[in-house]
This record gives structure tokens, C-alpha cells and sequence, in this order.
């Protein structure tokens, strides 16, 4: 099949494929841009935290979306040895709008807040049995309501090990006393040669001095300088 252009020429049907080809490549392209721009959440960069039983620990998490949000919907769910029990719910119809939520946990209060893209949570007097993963999970409506989730893992423990530093210290301190020791080395060994090269100066002024002092005769007969040697006086 063959088409004509506005001049009247022919434009076989293989073309009109081929520009079909490319803007199907092109619109592929737009949707996997489209597609990696969308909605993220992320419970931070620290997503292992030991917290001390009895305390009371927040559990981080944020969205964000290039193309913006519409109808988000978000939850959390605990992860107890495989049966998810949910702890919250929510949704927020627009950018910056107030998030409407329900709670399911007695000792869970929500905390988050549109206008920072926040949607976390706090877990109050915290026990060995909260010992475990915290799912937050976010559906964009503006996404045909993809999936979207991120893990935060909660360790309860009765205290929290502080990490000795005393082993770094001395090594800092050690390595730090050797660099001092050799500027000091450098700086001392620049003084004492800049003095023994101002030393073998002043020998050499000396030397050059004494024997501008002194002069040679004819018959190698030496006499001080401005001394006239007298001839043998005549009979």
C-alpha cells in the first residue's frame, strides 16, 4: 500500500512502518522514565536499630515522587514470624494535604506529616515480642497504583553495647606521635644544616680574606703587603 505526501509523492507503506517502529521506541523509552520517576519510600539509611526494652522507638519512613501524588494510600504492618498484623492506615488526597489515618495498635501513634513527606510512626514502651521487621508500604494513584514498600528492622535488647573506642584512640594517638616526631626530626636536621652551611661560609670569607693578605716575589721570597724589600746597600 502506498501514500502520497502534500508534493504528490509516494511514500511506500515499509516507511509508514518504520516511523510506527520508532515512535513505539520512543514511547517506551517516556513510560520507563516515567516509571523511574515515580513514587519511593524509604525508612532511611539506617534501617537496623537496637533499642532498649521498655523504651520508646520511632519507626522512619518518607515518600517522594517526581510526578507528584494523588490518592496516596499507606500503611504499616508488623512482620510476626511471617503473619503480617496491620498497625496503621492511611491515605492523602494531594500534595500537602492533611493525611487521614486509623491506628490498630494500642502502643503505636502515627506521627507523620504530608508537608515533609513523612509518614512514620512511634512504638511506645516497646517489649521483647516488638522484636522484628516494620513494613511500610505506599500505593500512588497517579502510578495506576503500583507497590511500593520499604523494611525497617527493630532489635530489642536489655541494653545497648556501646562501642569501646579506647583500641582507636591510642592508635590515633600513637600514629599522630610518630607524624610529630618526624616534623620535628625534618625541622631540627633543616636548622642544624642551615647552620653548618652558614659556618663553612664564614670559614671560606676567612680563608679568602688571610690570603689577599699576603704576597709572592719574584725570586718566591715572601714580604707583607705595602713592604718595599730593600736592595744590598753598595760599597
Amino acid at each position: 500500500m502506498a501514500y502520497k505526501d502534500g508534493n504528490g509523492s509516494r511514500i511506500s507503506g515499509r516507511l509508514r512502518s518504520g516511523d510506527l517502529l520508532h515512535a513505539g521506541l520512543v514511547l517506551s523509552v517516556l513510560l520507563g522514565f516515567w516509571c523511574v520517576s515515580g513514587l519511593e519510600v524509604s525508612t532511611g539509611k539506617i534501617t537496623v536499630m537496637e533499642a532498649m526494652n521498655g523504651s520508646t522507638v520511632l519507626i522512619p519512613c518518607t515518600y517522594s515522587s517526581c510526578i507528584g501524588i494523588q490518592r496516596l494510600y499507606f500503611n504499616w504492618h508488623y512482620d510476626d514470624n511471617g503473619t503480617m498484623l496491620k498497625l496503621c492506615e492511611g491515605s492523602i488526597a494531594a500534595e500537602g494535604a492533611d493525611p487521614r489515618f486509623s491506628v490498630y495498635h494500642e502502643r503505636v501513634e502515627f506521627v507523620g506529616n504530608s508537608k515533609k513527606s513523612n509518614i512514620s510512626i512511634l512504638l511506645y514502651n516497646i517489649t521483647f515480642a516488638d522484636d522484628g521487621d516494620y513494613v511500610c508500604f505506599a500505593r500512588n494513584f497517579k502510578e495506576k497504583n503500583r507497590n511500593h514498600s520499604a523494611t525497617f528492622t527493630l532489635r530489642v535488647v536489655d541494653q545497648v553495647v556501646e562501642i569501646d573506642n579506647t583500641l582507636t584512640t591510642i592508635i590515633v594517638s600513637v600514629v599522630g606521635g610518630v607524624i610529630g616526631f618526624l616534623i620535628f626530626f625534618m625541622v631540627v636536621k633543616a636548622l642544624v644544616v642551615h647552620f653548618i652551611l652558614k659556618k663553612d661560609d664564614k670559614n671560606k670569607e676567612c680563608l679568602v680574606g688571610s690570603s689577599a693578605g699576603v704576597d709572592n716575589t719574584e725570586n718566591g721570597h715572601t714580604t707583607a703587603k705595602g713592604t718595599e724589600a730593600k736592595g744590598t746597600p753598595k760599597a
